[in-house]
């Protein structure tokens, strides 16, 4: 009994955890989509990639999980340039495009 229990919850947080990944990534990817318009820019491919995911304290010190991810865009489609954006939890923390956007950083 106590096995299934806790097999269910493992297979729970599981759950959770790859849901509020793919809902932080659309979220971060309408951050990107919106800055390189802003900007008159094309993000390239239209995707993220997930660098880095790690356990954080916010300014309360509740921990919460922060997401690095990096994206190319291109002003013309000749040249690639690498943007950074930090999320913690489903709020945009950093914003970083090289050239264009030095570092936006939101209090979370």
């Amino acid at each position: 009994m106590i096995e299934t229990i806790t097999l269910l919850a493992i297979l729970g947080f599981g759950a959770w955890f790859w849901f509020e990944t793919l809902q932080c990534q659309e979220i971060a990817k309408a951050f990107a989509k919106q800055m390189c318009v802003q900007l008159q820019l094309q993000l390239l491919d239209d995707t993220l990639a997930l660098v880095r995911l790690r356990l954080k304290r916010n300014h309360r010190g509740r921990l919460s999980m922060q997401r690095i991810y990096q994206f190319e865009f291109s002003d013309g489609g000749y040249n690639r340039r690498q943007g950074t954006l930090i999320m913690r939890g489903i709020s945009l923390e950093m914003l970083e495009m090289p050239g264009y956007v030095q570092r936006t950083i939101s209090p979370v």
